[in-house]
Formats: C-alpha cells, structure tokens, sequence
C-alpha cells in the first residue's frame, strides 16, 4: 500500500491543487484536492486493467465543465425545491442553479472549493482525509459548517468513503460523492447492458421538475424494480411512459433502501487525522452492478437512507481523458445520500443537523472481477 502526491494545477488565486494517488490490493484511486474529486480509478479485468471513472486528464476540465464528475457534493447533495427551505419559522432562499430549484448545493458547491487534505496510511488501508470549512450564510445556508470526508482504499480493493460535518445552527447536511462509473472503461460505449440491482422496495416519487412530491411509491410492477438484477436499458423507455424521450430523460431517481441499511454505532471526532468507523459490523451491500464484458462487479454498502441511480441521461458529448468523448448514458452514478429536498419535505427522514446531531455516514464500494 502507498499513497503518492503530485501537483495537479494551480486556480487562478494562485492555489496549488494536488493530485492523491493511493495504491491498496490490486486497486488504484486517485483524487484531487479540487472539489474533493475522484479523477481515477484502474481496476483489472477480463480485458485488462482500466480506469472505470468518466473525468478528465487536468484540472481545466473540472473548473469548467465539470458535470459533477468525482466530485464531493455539498451543503445539499440533490435538489431543493424552488430554491428555499424554512427552519424555525425563518425561510432561506438559496441559490438557483436549475431553473427555479437548488441542485448540489447551488452555484459554488463543495465540488468547487478547494479542500486541505492530509494523507495517511495505517494497518486497515490508505486515506487521504479532506477538510473544508463553510461560513455562515454561504450559499444561502445557514451556520457555520466544518465538513471532513475521508477516503480510502485498502487491500480488500474496497473504497471506503467517511462524511462528517459539524454545524453551529440547524441546517441541512447532505454530503455525497458523484463518481460516474462504466465498469466497461470510461469511453468504452454507454452503461445500458449494465445489470443492476438495487435493495429498494420503494423510490422517491419526482414531478415534472424532478422535485419530488412527497411520496414513496412501491418498485414492484414498474421500470424502478431493480431488486431481481436486469439490465439498465430493460425498462429505460418505460421510465417516463414511453413517450419521445426529451433531453434528460431515462433514470435519475432516490430508491429507498430496505432494511436497516446503516453501520450501527455512532461516530467520533478525529483523532490524528483520522475519522474512526462507527461501531459494529459494516452494512451489508444495498446496490450491486455487474458488467458482463468485462466480468467487473461493483457492490455498494451505505449508512445513508437512500441512493440516487443517476444513468447519465444528461451527457451530451463531453469531451473527457484520453481523447474520450461522453456522451448520453456514458456512465452511472449511485449517490448514496439523504432524499432530495427533504428540507421541505417533513414526511422524509431528517436531514437537519447542528450542534445536537452531528453528521456522519459512510459508503463502501467494492470491486470485484
């Protein structure tokens, strides 16, 4: 196991970005101090070794166009309807940065700031640990919030992720990260002969506007039932009535997660730059994707209530490393989170934290072949 660090850019305060490689089993992830990102990921195969993350090969293409590519998500990962929420008899407007709504936090998200980081290594794997402090008031939120996400990769080739935050006022706290993968390779064709399957009975009904309405609807009988492995593109046209499809279209939607889908026990404050795991036994794998080509297989474990299964409906030929050029269903993203705008929406399970809840979950994705 071994972690290297290389510059990756420099913003145009004159801010140096690095790049974190870290190295564990037969895994290789690496991660820029930019928006906390997921640039890589090399993982073997059937064809050979190769990287499973749409990105781009520099920094440019992150500051630009970035389409959320790897990146760390916050205050609010998701939407929030009409770009407002109210908290103890006070409304806060938000930034509008989807037509009327909010989407991952708004305009300057946790995916473009730039994060400390502080690599280490100990016995269970490598990390790179991300801190970022957000003032009072930014973005439209309230508190001052203290946010560190750490990511890691051990020999089991398992990528561990850890969100924590403090906040000094009740505020909602949704972190995520929004890696799009095709375990075909990245620029290998789209994800649609993917076979998915999700642990959800039940997924989060949306409107028009992709807000949802409020209510959680059963998968069973429609193009949301995943809970028996299919292929993404079985059902794809029917997910909007089979109608001509209009740009956007196809899967992006939260499933509940059945069960009790959390790691018991709850977190501590860091200690030597380390945020130590909750307690008890891990959460069993709540998302698994399998690509037959290749013979890779993704598995997803998550604290979090819910995961966004995102099909990159939205790509429209962005051009991303190696001379690739991505476009519609070019990747998949399963954003284990909270639901999207759950501020406005008291029915769904709270994503309001502060001085007495702290925030802390976590996600394992692990990779097979």
């Amino acid at each position: 196991m071994n972690i290297s660090k290389k510059p990756f850019g420099v913003l145009s305060d004159g801010s140096k970005v690095f790049l974190y490689t870290l190295r564990a089993g037969d895994l290789s992830l690496s991660l820029s101090s930019f928006g906390a990102v997921w640039t890589s990921l090399l993982v073997p195969g059937k064809t050979g070794r190769e990287d499973v993350l749409l990105g781009f090969s520099s920094l440019e293409g992150y500051l630009h166009r970035s389409a959320y590519f790897g990146a760390t998500i916050g205050r609010f990962a998701g939407r929030v309807g009409g770009a407002a929420f109210s908290l103890g008899g006070k409304t806060y407007g938000l930034y509008k940065n989807e037509g009327e709504n909010t989407l991952h936090g708004g305009r300057r998200g946790f995916d473009k700031r730039l994060w400390k980081a502080f690599p280490y290594t100990d016995g269970e794997g490598v990390f790179v640990r991300f801190e970022l402090e957000s003032p009072d008031g930014e973005g439209g939120f309230p508190g001052n919030l203290r946010a560190a996400v750490t990511y890691g990769l051990n020999g089991a080739n398992e990528i561990t992720a850890r969100y924590q935050a403090w906040v000094d006022a009740p505020c909602p706290v949704n972190l995520t990260n929004h890696a799009y993968f095709n375990l075909a390779g990245e620029g290998n064709g789209d994800i649609l002969s993917h076979e998915l399957r999700l642990r959800a009975s039940s997924y989060v009904e949306v409107g028009p506007d992709r807000i949802p309405t409020g209510r959680l609807l059963p998968v069973e009988g429609t193009p949301f039932d995943f809970r028996s492995s299919k292929p993404i593109a079985r059902d794809y046209a029917a997910v909007h009535g089979g109608r001509p499809p209009a740009p956007g279209d196809g899967y992006d939607h939260c499933f509940v997660l059945d069960g009790d889908a959390r790691f018991p026990g709850p977190g501590r404050e860091p200690e030597a730059g380390r945020i130590r795991d909750p307690a008890g036994p891990a959460a069993p794998p709540r998302a698994e994707v399998r690509e037959p080509h290749s013979g890779r297989v993704l598995k997803v474990a998550a604290s979090q209530p819910g995961v966004q299964f995102y099909a990159g409906s939205f790509l429209d030929g962005v051009l991303g490393k190696t001379g690739s050029v991505y476009g519609k269903n070019a990747g998949f993203c399963l954003e284990t989170q909270h639901f999207p705008d759950s501020p406005n929406k008291p029915e769904f399970p709270s994503a309001i934290f502060g001085p007495d809840r702290e925030y802390h979950e976590k996600a394992v994705f692990s990779l097979s072949w």
